[in-house]
């Protein structure tokens, strides 16, 4: 898949954040490099400590203020292509004074939209010249950055299955003898097979799959093992892959070493699946957490469940909505995020199962559609 999606993607976002931003009484916006950059021009460019910023004003057209040495690395972006006006600057410039000017006029009072990824060394600059007051950008753009298009949901969907193609191979690398090190090794091979970069591996063997944020280690694989399995990458234009399988070492007739396991997979397939089930437009975040959580909790195993149950993805591996208590953010069609409840029996054994969600106008869809079931 192409590393940006067609130009005029990105002019509909522009002209989109520039109409949201005036309806909600803005008087302009103001991103740094990342994701929300990426997602509005297809750059990811990286400046380090000085200031890359992207202006765009209510009433005009907008300006990309970036150092002159970077210059360069917008051609492997969107931006030579859209109707964005490039300001390079040079050490012993005043960066933040060329940002505020890119506004255009500003009333007396103004408020002004700052993006999640501006850093305080820029926001506190930028805030002192401003004169007025500033929000974040997320809040007011929740709309374009949570709800994704058309074309991001096609991406969303390839990666989903270039991960699942990679989840397909994983039973055979889970060798007794073999350390938690080497499936990793493997398993980045493969990844990189299907995506641009690895984002994370994890591989949980036995009491290592207890913690949900194990990596790798030189355990080595014994028959029985229960084994969790995290991976994901970025795909195309810069969205991720993430899924999560269980697997028992010589595969699902195994006797497992843990005589809790199987009930406990059992409890974990049915909340994973119902949480899915519920996914629908106008019901709550936290919601959905709740019909996991609760199942879990009826099983037994309520103080084993120690994370949220999912998260949002798209340009950032991990973003709005967050699938967890207390988050009452209604749902959307074209929010995705992700179904993971896990349960861990510490120093024990643990299991996860995740899929990436999507919600449709009637339900929802997943991306990923390797089996639950044990392998």
């Amino acid at each position: 898949m192409s590393s940006l999606f067609p130009i005029h993607v990105y002019a509909d976002r522009l002209t989109r954040a520039a109409n949201a931003a005036q309806m909600a009484g803005l008087d302009g916006l103001i991103f740094g490099t990342g994701a929300e950059l990426a997602y509005l021009t297809g750059s990811w460019i990286s400046t380090h400590e000085r200031l890359t910023a992207l202006i765009i004003p209510t009433v005009g057209k907008p300006t990309l203020v970036l150092p002159a040495v970077d210059r360069g690395d917008l051609a492997l972006s969107a931006i030579p292509e859209l109707d964005i006006e490039v300001r390079g600057w040079v050490d012993g410039e005043r960066p933040h004074e060329l940002a505020i000017a890119a506004l255009g006029s500003l009333s007396d009072a103004p408020t002004i939209g700052i993006g999640a990824s501006l850093t305080a060394d820029h926001v506190l600059p930028l805030q002192a010249l401003l004169g007025g007051s500033t929000v974040l950008a997320g809040g007011v753009l929740k709309e374009l950055f949570m709800r994704k298009d058309a074309a991001e949901i096609s991406a969303l969907r390839e990666a989903g299955a270039a991960i699942d193609r990679v989840h397909s191979m994983v039973p055979e690398l889970l060798l007794v003898g073999r350390t938690e090190a080497q499936v990793a090794q493997e398993l980045e091979r493969l990844i990189l097979q299907e995506h641009s970069k690895v984002d994370f591996i994890i591989v949980g063997s036995g009491p290592n799959g207890a913690n949900p944020h194990h990596s790798f280690s030189e355990r080595v694989l014994e028959l029985g093992d229960v084994v969790v399995v995290d991976i994901g990458g970025t795909f195309g234009p810069g969205y991720h892959s993430d899924c999560t399988r269980t697997y028992i070492v010589g595969g699902p007739k195994q006797t497992v070493n843990d005589p809790d396991f199987l009930y406990l997979y059992q409890v974990l397939e049915q909340a994973q699946a119902e949480a899915v089930r519920a996914v629908r437009p106008g019901v709550t975040a936290a919601s959905i957490d709740a019909v996991a959580r609760d199942i879990i909790t009826a099983a037994g195993f309520g103080e084993d469940f120690i994370h949220r149950t999912g998260h949002g993805i798209g340009l950032s591996l991990h973003e709005e909505p967050f699938i967890m208590a207390g988050n009452e953010l209604v749902l959307e069609p074209g929010m995705a995020f992700s179904v993971e409840p896990g349960i861990y029996l510490e120093g024990r054994v643990g299991a996860r199962i995740e899929d990436i969600i999507i919600v449709t106008d009637s339900g929802c869809e997943s991306v990923n559609n390797q089996p639950h079931g044990l392998q």
